[in-house]
């Protein structure tokens, strides 16, 4: 059994990394072409070809998460179809390899590959894009969403507060703050605005060059209109940095830990989470697809054929993979747009596909 599993192991490692490393060259390549027209456009402001290499390189992470399932089955499929044309798994089911058994085995390398995926997309893709897309700020100006910001909401003991952040700066600090003071019954309370804000240590926001309006409260004649102007205003505050991030950033691109706390945050002020709650479940459930992708390939192995067909096989593996890819991102919009529970949006392509796999074993495996 050891020396099958070396033999599987080493195969299909070897398999998928030469095909992830294929497409991440494809998308370098194809992500520095784009860069080129960035490089031309701030290229007054220091960013030049390395700066751009740096920044794609960064981006690399990312692609890896998002074509991991699809490398493992391309790379999974052409190992067992080419353990079918040499005749080895043929000889390894009459060494007395059973079907279950083959699964057993492919599902332990197929639990490894779901810790990397995991590990990849929680860890280092997302500090990996933040740090691209900081890095190309420095030269291409701040990070922002549309016109308007980031809108943000915090509820305190006895007032409510929104919160708009312009953009981020390359040093991750914040640009054209605006925070709007309520009381418990909805009236408007202060207004305070800053061109700068840094996150303080001790659950604060520290603006600077600030001018503040604060509205006194009473009847028409004593109500008033106070301005204030500062240096440095300090505001006690629960939001953080990553938060911020987060309403500024791709949602995709944050890590699980990091998306519960803000789906959190949002629910506990009223807001709309659900496009949070679905990237939340993709994180759980996409690395498990793995598995998924695997299970598909073993089948490959039974197939009869004496020469050609691998080429035909591997493309057919693409094109499940492109599938499962395209239902993932359908099946997300579908189900923000719907309303539908997040979970089952996330879970619901892995699901698709796992009665497909299962079912294609069940059929040329188990039966034939």
């Amino acid at each position: 059994m050891k020396t099958l599993r070396r033999l599987f192991y080493g195969e299909v490692i070897v398999a998928v990394a030469l095909v992830t490393l294929g497409f991440i060259a494809l998308f370098f390549f194809f992500d520095f072409v784009d860069e080129l027209q960035a490089v031309g456009r701030h290229s007054a402001t220091g960013y030049n070809i390395p700066k751009a290499l740096l920044y794609v390189a960064l981006m690399a992470p990312s692609h890896i998460y998002e074509l991991f399932p699809i490398t493992v089955l391309i790379g999974t499929i052409f190992v067992m179809a080419r353990f079918a044309q040499s005749s080895e798994f043929t000889i390894l089911r009459t060494s007395g390899l059973g079907p279950w058994r083959a699964l057993q085995t492919l599902l332990t390398l197929g639990v490894s590959f779901v810790i990397i995926t995991f590990a990849i997309g929680d860890y280092v893709a997302p500090l990996a894009d933040k740090t691209a897309q900081l890095l190309k700020a420095q030269f291409s100006g701040n990070v922002t969403v549309g016109k308007t910001g980031a809108w943000l909401k915090e509820k305190q003991a006895y007032a409510h507060y929104a919160i708009n952040v312009g953009s981020l700066s390359a040093q991750a600090d914040m640009k054209d703050v605006r925070i709007y003071e309520f009381d418990n019954h909805g009236s408007m309370v202060s207004t305070t605005q800053g061109k700068a804000a840094k996150f303080g240590e001790d659950d604060s926001w520290l603006l600077e060059q600030v001018e503040r309006t604060e509205f006194a409260a009473g009847d028409a004649k004593s109500a008033g209109i106070e301005r204030t102007f500062m240096e440095t205003f300090r505001w006690p505050t629960q939001v953080s940095a990553e938060m911020v991030a987060a309403a500024v950033l791709r949602p995709e691109r944050m890590g699980t830990i990091d998306l519960f706390q803000y789906m959190r945050h949002l629910n506990a002020n009223g807001q709309a989470a659900q496009k949070y709650e679905i990237q939340f479940w993709k994180k759980v459930f996409y690395p498990l697809s793995c598995l998924v992708m695997v299970v598909l390939a073993l089948p490959f192995a039974y197939l009869h054929f004496r020469s050609g067909g691998i080429a035909s096989y591997v493309f057919g593996g693409v094109m499940a993979g492109i599938s499962f890819v395209l239902l993932n991102n359908v099946l997300g919009d579908l189900g923000a747009l719907q309303g539908w529970q997040p979970w089952l949006t996330a879970a619901l392509p892995g699901l698709i596909y796992s009665v497909a796999s299962l079912s294609a074993f069940t059929w040329l495996v188990i039966r034939r």
